[in-house]
């Protein structure tokens, strides 16, 4: 029988103590020089990896740019054109935008009115169907770069038109 109180004896633990150098070392909680390596090794992969994505979508988003740009000032000036009844036709007409509407770079245009469709027959003083080419140009660092548009009025024919 137990005595009263008397419950189960705990472990008892025993400690070894082993002189330094002899025996296994006691496991230290981190990581290993070679693991660091490896995990920079890898970061810088991707580091690399995400900065050159982010290098050709800034490329890419500064082209966008200028592309459209370049398409507002063509349609501005196919505006002025389409509604100036006085161009000549058969006579390249050129000119520089401002900086500011260009976005601080050197641009300019070319269009061209030219008769598309003329009745037989017809002479001064009758309806024709023009053709407005307008060409936009703009630098990119040394390169030159253009966006082209073209439209339909219709218009009466002057003397020399054809």
């Amino acid at each position: 029988m137990k005595p009263s109180g008397a419950g189960p004896r705990p472990a008892v633990r025993k400690e070894v103590v082993v002189p330094a150098g002899r025996g296994p070392a006691p496991r230290e909680k981190g990581f290993t020089l070679i693991e660091v390596l490896v995990a920079s090794a890898i970061m810088g992969i991707a580091v690399a990896g995400i900065l050159g994505g982010l290098s050709t979508a800034s490329l890419n988003a500064a082209k966008l740019t200028q592309m459209d740009r370049a398409a507002l000032l063509a349609a501005q000036k196919m505006d002025e054109i389409l509604v100036d009844p006085s161009i000549p036709r058969k006579q390249p007409i050129q000119g520089i935008f401002d900086r500011n509407l260009a976005g601080g770079t050197t641009a300019g245009w070319r269009a061209q009115v030219i008769p598309f469709e003329v009745a037989p027959g017809a002479g001064p003083g009758q309806w024709v169907l023009d053709r407005i080419e307008v060409e936009v140009w703009w630098m990119d660092g040394f390169t030159r770069r253009s966006f082209s548009l073209e439209g339909y009025r219709r218009g009466i024919l002057r003397p020399g038109d054809l």
